[in-house]
């Protein structure tokens, strides 16, 4: 019998199970569990759109392909299967520099860079499930956004493990290790903050 909707206290769903769900909220998969995903609030949509553009105008004419969610990326550990495969995220945008990762179905193996934004209901699945499941997976760059606090901090995997950045806040200039000469100052990721006293 197929699922149509999953159990929120199951924890051995795979992406096989993910993909007949035919309930309209969004969700991701974390080692099997499940994780239901709120609407994101205005703010967060503009922050992202903010990275999004910066990353596209950047990115023209290159390799690399930039991805906002909803976007599936699919975690796998050994097998390519889809009843083998038990975590599916959809960050809020990825990098991907390998062609041979994506399909129709969206990404199937580590993007190159992530950006997590944080939302209240979501900050406790962002800082220690996607952390530990990005860093395990092999994403080079984690980048954690957070609206309310204006702060941005860039994780960067140095032999398996993930170094952190210092917080950085308006006025700072930050660059990616995976896009050389690349630079976006983080005023402008919080401008309509900034111009809306929001």
């Amino acid at each position: 019998m197929e699922v149509r909707e999953p159990d929120m206290a199951y924890t051995g769903y795979s992406y096989a199970d993910y993909i007949t769900w035919t309930i309209e909220e969004r969700f991701e998969l974390i080692k099997g569990k499940v994780f239901k995903m709120n609407a994101p609030r205005r703010m967060h949509q503009k922050v992202s759109g903010h990275i999004f553009y910066s990353f596209y105008s950047a990115l023209r004419g290159k390799s690399c392909d930039v991805y906002e969610a909803p976007f599936d990326v699919r975690l796998p550990k050994s097998s390519l299967k889809n009843e083998d495969i038990f975590t599916v995220v959809q960050p809020d945008i990825c990098i991907i520099c390998d062609p041979s990762k994506l399909d129709d179905a969206g990404c199937i193996g580590a993007p190159d860079l992530v950006v997590e934004i944080l939302s209240p209901s979501n900050n406790r699945k962002e800082l220690k499930f996607k952390f530990d499941v990005y860093e395990e997976n092999g994403v080079k760059e984690y980048w954690i956004v957070s609206p309310e606090a204006q702060t941005l901090q860039i994780n960067v995997l140095v032999k398996n493990s993930y170094q952190s950045s210092r917080l950085y806040s308006h006025g700072d200039v930050v660059g990616s290790s995976i896009l050389p000469g690349y630079e976006l100052n983080v005023s402008d990721i919080f401008e309509d903050a900034i111009t809306n006293n929001l």
